[in-house]
């Protein structure tokens, strides 16, 4: 699979599943839906994701404010709140986990794949900025990354999905997704958030 792993976190499993419909498509694959925070804790430390969809209120231990500031501590991905619960006193408190977006539900396609793209766009630039190089990455890599596969991975560094890469590239999307699962293989990793911090690891080292 090669598209960015969203995990949903939403307790009605109605709109869980719809949510799910909307987001398996070429850029953005489900890996997995969690009903309640255990489940949710439990998916982002044996499957984590590259982004997490999170509603607010969910009837268990924790809500979503409260494993959002887990995912900051202890997993540095994006999230985005998406939820019916649009007061001052939410609004507040979700503010200061510095989502990368909020959606009040009910929502529309477009709301929800436009949000992801910004969140994950945002997310890339407010990250430390490293400088690949890819002479020194296939030092490092035991089969080699060709000159293209290395303009994917600036890429999907820079937060694009499938379907931006394509158009970025002039190729299809079916070649997109053969030169990210190659790249997946030569850095031995599943994710795109697995790949940057790969990326990242490597480019330190060096320095």
């Amino acid at each position: 699979m090669s598209g960015i792993r969203v995990l949903v976190v939403e307790d009605e499993p109605l709109i869980a599943e719809d949510i799910r419909e909307t987001l398996d498509n070429i850029d953005f694959e489900v890996s997995g839906v969690a009903y309640d925070s255990d489940i949710a804790l439990q998916e982002l430390a044996e499957n984590t994701p590259d982004i997490v969809l999170l509603d607010v209120n969910l009837g268990s231990a924790m809500d979503g404010i409260e494993i959002a500031d887990l995912i900051n501590k202890k997993y540095q991905i994006p999230f985005i709140y998406l939820t019916s619960y649009a007061d001052r006193s939410t609004v507040d408190r979700a503010k200061h986990t510095r989502p990368m977006g909020y959606i009040v539900k009910p929502f529309d396609d477009r709301d929800l794949f436009t949000t992801l793209e910004i969140a994950l766009h945002n997310f890339s630039e407010s990250q430390p900025k490293i400088e690949l190089d890819l002479e020194l990455l296939n030092s490092k890599v035991l089969a080699k990354i060709t000159q293209k596969e290395f303009e994917i991975l600036i890429s999907i560094f820079e937060g694009k999905t499938n379907r931006q890469m394509a158009d970025q590239h002039f190729i299809s999307l079916n070649t997109i997704k053969t030169h990210v699962k190659n790249l997946y293989d030569k850095l031995d990793v599943h994710t795109r958030t697995q790949a940057i911090a790969k990326l990242r690891e490597m480019s330190s080292y060096h320095a």
